[in-house]
């Protein structure tokens, strides 16, 4: 989970204790630290995401464009609680493509991140996730700079001798 809030944290960690699941909060710019001492929770600093979301059941995430993407991409299911910015339109995206749950506001609380966990973890929602994995292109920004650069040599006049 990457949910930057000591008290997001609590919930998150409410929410999955009664899911068969280890919380790998990552500690971020808030230098989060381990709310309990139970032994299915420990605390990474940066880690390699995508080596790590193809090993969970569901990905907790604030739904920035790179955390959204790399989980996509690995075909691990998520849920996205947006705070700002951009992060509600990856949240929709999420829920739209079927691979995973938009929570429903900035601050989650143990019966909300239930639920979306329950989506989130349904075998319909992993399907979903391995199938939209498979799909998702690695070479965009190549494609789309290639187009750019077709779309303005049309549109530029011929140079004369």
């Amino acid at each position: 989970m990457g949910l930057g809030r000591p008290e997001h944290q609590r919930a998150v960690r409410c929410g999955t204790q009664h899911e068969p699941c280890v919380d790998r909060p990552a500690s971020g710019w808030a230098d989060l630290a381990l709310i309990d001492d139970r032994d299915d929770c420990f605390v990474v600093g940066e880690v390699n995401q995508q080596a790590l979301f193809g090993r969970v059941a569901a990905v907790v995430h604030h739904g920035g464009a790179g955390t959204t993407t790399t989980a996509a991409r690995v075909g691990a299911p998520q849920v996205v609680v947006p705070q700002a910015a951009d992060q509600p339109y990856w949240a929709g995206r999420v829920a739209d493509l079927g691979i995973g749950a938009a929570h429903d506001g900035p601050a989650p609380t143990f019966e909300s991140l239930s639920a979306a966990l329950r989506t989130a973890l349904a075998s319909e929602t992993r399907a979903r996730a391995t199938a939209v994995a498979g799909t998702i292109r690695t070479d965009g920004a190549t494609v789309a700079a290639r187009l750019l650069l077709d779309a303005v040599s049309r549109e530029r006049p011929p140079v004369s001798a």
